[in-house]
């Protein structure tokens, strides 16, 4: 590990000795007020995810995090070996696809310039995860901001508007050497390599098209992809297509590697997969957290090919859960789940009015780590809806000292 993130964390070994890693205590949480009165900045929640601490499950500390930058929608962090910090783009200043990267300096966080070689960007950019020891990164696309800072248009998908390839990299020479069309693959978003750093395969979610496609190298050291989990959509009425994705936003492996992750932000669930055999993952825990397709509400399912009856909404604490599960983030043990419901304000107000209205929450979810499970702690609730300056939307999940998002081993 750098000199420079050596004061950033633990700096675990390997991924096997972080799930040796003390309990977490407190969780990060990007935040934005969505009140039409409120012209608040975003800000950072800290929440105490502590159950011996007299403020379990309460915001502690929110930080204003707000400030401009003309680097053109930014999104996935990464540390690097050398200290430096990468962050990926979505698109130029102006909305335009464009799938770059840029550096930070790791201590005094100053731009030192773009990762890729000039003119070597991809057509639109996300997500991305590197694994030195193949001397390979592979970075996602979702579409051009001026695409889906709207909400979303079906007409768009037609147009050809949303990404459906992965893109490979040369990790030494910083530039793309390989893109893999994905079939029956619309949205590619979150991916992940598999934590051992020897690991030559990875897993991405693919949102609109609701599966999870393996990626891996070949022999003769090339990369291929092929869908390994489909979730089906449901026929619906009352919604705005006679069919329902389940629109996969986010995924994640455990430390071990063996159980993937992954939310379905629109029909509502949480599933876990054990993935000890990568190509045939195996279904073994299903947890319904809200979602669109709930009893009472405006949708009625016509046709499903997993659920015979629409499930009941979500109660935590006294308080019926808006949207969906959306972000995920595992405890280093692999013991807990946590959940946030906002994926992107512009959807949010498009799909789930209400989370605009009450705010976004967060959930703790109780992981079976031998025969595989999950369980919600009723017990645990964070409620955006009660921020200071009104209703608030929380997102992405991240520990102090690195998790199992954001931690890759060289």
């Amino acid at each position: 590990m750098a000199t420079k993130c050596g004061k950033c964390g633990p700096g675990y070994p390997s991924p096997l000795e972080a799930m040796k890693g003390p309990r977490e205590e407190i969780v990060y949480l990007p935040c934005i007020y969505r009140n039409t009165n409120t012209e608040a900045p975003d800000y950072l929640a800290t929440v105490d995810v502590d159950p011996k601490s007299p403020q379990y499950c309460q915001v502690v500390e929110p930080k204003d995090i707000h400030a401009k930058c003309d680097l053109g929608y930014l999104h996935t962090t990464h540390c690097l070996a050398s200290g430096d910090v990468m962050i990926s783009s979505l698109g130029d200043p102006k909305g335009n696809g464009k799938g770059g990267f840029v550096l930070l300096d790791g201590e005094t966080f100053e731009v030192k310039g773009t990762w890729e070689r000039p003119g070597g960007a991809a057509p639109m950019g996300y997500d991305f995860w590197y694994q030195p020891r193949h001397n390979v990164m592979v970075s996602t696309e979702w579409a051009a901001p001026n695409v889906l800072r709207d909400g979303f248009n079906p007409a768009d998908v037609e147009a050809g508007l949303y990404g459906n390839h992965l893109h490979v990299w040369d990790w030494q020479r910083h530039e793309m050497v390989q893109t893999l069309t994905l079939q029956d693959g619309l949205i590619p978003l979150e991916v992940r390599f598999l934590h051992n750093p020897a690991a030559d395969q990875g897993f991405v979610g693919c949102a609109l098209s609701s599966n999870i496609q393996r990626f891996y190298k070949n022999e003769g050291g090339t990369w291929s992809v092929e869908k390994v989990i489909q979730v089906p959509p449901k026929k619906v009425k009352g919604w705005m297509l006679p069919e329902m994705p389940g629109l996969i936003t986010d995924i994640l492996l455990s430390l071990d590697d063996r159980f993937l992750y992954f939310s379905n932000w629109l029909h509502g669930d949480l599933r876990q997969y054990d993935i000890s055999d990568p190509q045939r993952p195996r279904l073994t825990g299903q947890l319904f957290l809200g979602g669109s397709i709930v009893k009472g509400g405006p949708v009625q399912v016509l046709e499903d090919q997993e659920l015979k009856s629409q499930p009941e909404p979500l109660v935590v604490k006294g308080k019926q859960v808006a949207g969906g599960p959306q972000m995920i983030q595992l405890s280093l043990d692999g013991k807990r789940l946590y959940v946030t419901t906002s994926l992107y304000s512009a959807w949010d107000k498009q799909f789930y009015p209400d989370l605009i209205r009450e705010g976004s929450v967060m959930l703790q979810i109780d992981v079976d780590t031998v025969k595989g499970g999950l369980k919600l702690n009723p017990n645990f609730l964070v409620d955006f809806g009660k921020e200071p300056l009104g209703p608030a939307l929380a997102h992405e999940l991240r520990y102090p000292g690195g998790d199992c998002s954001s931690d890759i081993w060289l």
